[in-house]
């Protein structure tokens, strides 16, 4: 493998935590992509026919119910796939998939942060599951903290203050990304929480007075990491600290056959023509 594309592998934590020989494979069925911000990758209930690895790019899963009412359930980055359907697919029709066995999105997929990402088909990713231990086992364990994620997200929406899910939302999407900047809008942010406008404009308000966040139109700075960190609630930490683990434990499973990474036998490269979604 190239050098290239050994950093390119990086990009993604899912992707890097993969044992090498199974990289090898699912690197030939990844496309280069953009992700533009505001764009929708997939809807719930509509056919999911690839799966995401955010690379600089951030996507929002959000449920909608049946009044257009929508509430971001988890955000991902560089740390994990979007998707995680594809490969938990059953025959039974009752259970998210087609007669065909088409797997069916569960959630929609915004992309709230734009940048880019590989995609790969989710037929691809399914198969090279039940073909490697390794990879299910990968995926299973992220999926697991994506679920856990989901939950505590959930909970924090019912037994927590405004203020502090304003305060954990900033905080989970500034984790997957590279700088303190915001663009977006507040009624946007109130979309993801399934407040109201009112609320979230009240809220930052009181995070810029606290000086913790600096705000203009479509715009959020956060100034002080700590503060913002003072003002959530305990969820905060529970989801970073759930994907601290993931981290550590893909470190601990790395496989050793990486370290012949450089060999020329083993040399890939992936397309970077870059394709809107």
């Amino acid at each position: 493998m190239t050098q290239t594309a050994i950093s390119h592998r990086e990009q993604n934590q899912l992707l890097a935590a993969l044992p090498f020989d199974d990289w090898r494979y699912i690197e030939s069925h990844l496309e280069w992509v953009e992700m533009p911000a505001h764009s929708t990758l997939f809807e719930a209930g509509s056919s999911l026919r690839h799966v995401y690895f955010p690379t600089t790019a951030v996507v929002s899963l959000v449920s909608t119910m049946l009044d257009g009412a929508t509430v971001e359930v988890a955000a991902v980055g560089n740390e994990g796939m979007v998707g995680v359907d594809a490969f938990m697919g059953s025959s039974n029709a009752n259970n998210g998939t087609t007669a065909s066995g088409t797997v069916m999105a569960q959630n929609t997929a915004l992309v709230s942060r734009g940048g880019h990402g590989y995609r790969m088909s989710a037929q691809s990713i399914a198969h090279q599951a039940k073909r490697s231990e390794q990879v299910m086992h990968h995926l299973l364990n992220y999926t697991r903290t994506l679920f856990q994620h989901m939950s505590q997200t959930s909970a924090c929406n019912r037994h927590h203050s405004l203020d502090q899910q304003l305060a954990r939302w900033l905080l989970v999407h500034l984790e997957r990304q590279d700088d303190d900047e915001l663009h977006i809008t507040q009624e946007r942010i109130a979309s993801m929480l399934g407040v109201r406008r009112e609320g979230v404009t009240g809220g930052a308000l009181r995070l810029q007075k606290a000086g913790v966040i600096r705000y203009g139109r479509g715009q959020m700075s956060v100034i002080d990491r700590a503060g913002l960190e003072a003002h959530s609630c305990e969820c905060h930490g529970v989801i970073r600290d759930a994907y601290d683990r993931l981290k550590n434990d893909a470190v601990l499973q790395a496989k050793p056959a990486e370290k012949n990474a450089g060999d020329p036998s083993g040399s890939f490269s992936l397309s970077r023509n870059a394709i809107k979604v």
